[in-house]
């Protein structure tokens, strides 16, 4: 070839800077997953009002578990079906349904009919969480997902601690309904910037819907959830309903597993989860979700009864784990780009974390609040590490057609691991009262609604045995976060995907 032919050659096309690719893709999809997050825990804060203006308070706890339940099983829906018909058409079709539910929530008359509606809602917004994992995976060189799945790791933590706030703020000083209806514009500002996403086509295979697989995921899915809620009550005479519960899951599950094998497009193809780099990363999410979610929910409790925090004081205790969980997403990820290792950084991290954690459960008498609070923020900033990493290994281990299925499955794992987690812990931690002492275990949740002064009607001696007794229920507790941890760490141990 002469020089003058290649001389016209035409140039090789540039690949996009790592800034034009940032602000091409994390805005339009960090928007969404924020909204999709902050729903599962803005409605906390709400509960009280909700209940005070809709009655029917034995009922309230519906309100937050229909959403987590339909955010489990539409997370791996719209995975499959972002794999087939494209993930931008797909998103806009859970942010529309997400909307709309936002709207009917407000407008609820009642708090069933409220119910239905975050139902409606979680279908919408289980399928940002998952279409905004895919198309980091999608849209983003393997090398530098990592650095990605870093910041939006870092969105799902603060959005998940700012939804409180947040809802008691706008209920405090724009009635409840407020907590629905902010979603109506932050959503169609997040419309506007999903503009500009590609618009890929989905695959070309010859897919066909698994009705079957889906009616058996929700009968897995459904009553799994349903005990975890029930099993917080430790009420012997739930017994009975919580086997059934069991029985069905159970039963749901070994029919799923079969259906999948059969299907010629399956819902939940199980040749990912046959992979061990793929069906290890899952489970280390759900561990890693039931320790840090558990660790949330239980900590301003301890900081409330037994350090005897206000609200606002618990808030600032809390914020360096808050704080710690962005910035070791954001480190992590960037060192996964620069070194294309993975699983090295949870491997050293949760080592670190576990060390906090059994310190703060076994030193935590002896420690003031502010070196509580430093002490949150070392074991954040390390359990920091596993998100980003789980996210970027599961996804190089599925492939490009996979892509969907496998935000999926970690987006299921870890809800189901920090609903379990949850329920776990706060058993752990009300049994062990019981067998103590039966009053100190009634006495803690007063002690939740009107803080540690309940404690004043007992004489000194009294006193301090009950304070003992529900310090020794929380260190339970948080050994039991312990145990997560260490679970977690086993996995990142044994992960056989190192690099990417």
């Amino acid at each position: 070839m002469s020089a003058h032919s290649r001389s016209d050659a035409p140039p090789a096309p540039r690949a996009p800077s790592t800034t034009r690719l940032f602000l091409a893709i994390f805005p339009s999809i960090m928007l969404p997953m924020f909204l999709a997050v902050a729903d599962q825990t803005i409605v906390a804060t709400a509960l009280p009002a909700i209940a005070g203006s809709l009655g029917n308070v034995e009922q309230i706890s519906w309100v937050v578990i229909s959403y987590l339940i339909a955010a489990t099983i539409a997370a791996p829906v719209y995975g499959r079906f972002g794999d087939v018909f494209g993930r931008r058409r797909v998103m806009y079709v859970g942010l529309v349904i997400f909307m709309i539910a936002s709207l009917l929530c407000a407008m609820a008359p009642s708090v069933l009919l409220l119910s239905l509606a975050r139902l409606l809602q979680g279908l919408g917004g289980g399928g940002l969480m998952t279409s905004s994992q895919a198309l980091i995976g999608e849209t983003i060189p393997p090398r530098e997902r990592g650095r990605y799945q870093g910041y939006l790791a870092a969105v799902v933590v603060s959005s998940s601690t700012f939804g409180p706030v947040a809802g008691g703020y706008l209920t405090q000083h724009f009635g409840w309904q407020s907590v629905f209806l902010v979603n109506l514009p932050i959503g169609a500002l997040a419309g506007m910037l999903m503009l500009r996403l590609p618009a890929r086509k989905g695959s070309d295979e010859d897919w066909h819907f698994d009705a079957k697989g889906l009616a058996l995921f929700i009968l897995f899915v459904g009553p799994t959830l349903l005990a975890i809620e029930m099993s917080q009550r430790l009420d012997a005479t739930l017994a009975p309903a919580l086997i059934g519960l069991a029985l069905c899951a159970i039963t749901a599950l070994l029919l799923l597993v079969r259906q999948e094998r059969r299907a010629a497009s399956p819902l939940l193809p199980v040749s990912l989860l046959s992979k061990p780099a793929i069906w290890r990363s899952d489970a280390l999410a759900a561990c890693h979700g039931a320790a840090l979610v558990s660790l949330i929910t239980f900590l301003p409790l301890y900081l409330r009864v037994v350090r005897g925090a206000s609200a606002s004081e618990s808030g600032l205790l809390l914020l360096p784990l808050t704080a710690g969980i962005g910035f070791g997403s954001l480190v992590t990820g960037r060192l996964v780009s620069k070194t294309g290792r993975t699983f090295v950084f949870p491997s050293f991290g949760l080592i670190i974390s576990l060390a906090t954690i059994v310190t703060l459960a076994l030193a935590s008498p002896y420690m003031a609040p502010p070196q509580i609070s430093a002490l949150l923020g070392v074991n954040a900033l390390f359990m920091g590490t596993v998100m980003g990493v789980v996210n970027v290994t599961v996804q190089s281990a599925a492939g490009p057609r996979m892509l969907g299925a496998a935000a999926g499955s970690v987006q299921f794992s870890r809800s189901v691991g920090a609903s379990l987690g949850t329920a776990i812990v706060g058993a752990v931690l009300f049994l062990s009262l019981s067998i103590t002492d039966r009053e100190a275990a009634a006495l803690l949740g007063t002690m939740v609604e009107r803080g540690p002064d309940v404690l004043a009607r007992f004489d000194a001696a009294h006193r301090a045995v009950l304070e003992v007794e529900i310090a020794n229920g929380f260190r339970a507790a948080f050994l039991t976060v312990a145990l997560f941890t260490s679970c977690a760490l086993v996995l990142a141990w044994t992960n056989p995907a190192r690099r990417i």
